[in-house]
C-alpha cells in the first residue's frame, strides 16, 4: 500500500515541478505575456495563483511526504 502511495506522490510532484518549470519558460521565452516581470504568466496568474503563492511550502511538504513515505515501502 505504501507503495502505490508513493509512486503517487513522486508522480503528483513531477507534475507539480514540470507545472513550475513551464510557467517560468513560457514567461522567460515570450510565449506568454508576463507584464510585471515575476516569471508567472499573467493568464495564469488569475486562475492558478494560490498554487503560486504557497509554491515553497508545497515542494516542501511533498519532499516530507516522498521522505516518510520512502522510509515505510519497501524500495529500500
Amino acid at each position: 500500500m505504501f507503495n502505490s502511495l508513493l509512486f503517487i506522490v513522486i508522480c503528483l510532484s513531477a507534475s507539480i515541478l514540470i507545472f513550475f518549470w513551464y510557467a517560468k519558460y513560457a514567461s522567460k521565452s515570450g510565449f506568454a505575456v508576463d507584464e510585471n516581470k515575476n516569471d508567472i504568466p499573467d493568464s495564469w496568474e488569475d486562475r492558478f495563483g494560490f498554487l503560486f503563492k504557497f509554491k515553497n511550502i508545497i515542494i516542501l511538504l511533498l519532499g516530507i511526504a516522498i521522505g516518510y513515505l520512502l522510509s515505510l515501502s519497501n524500495f529500500l
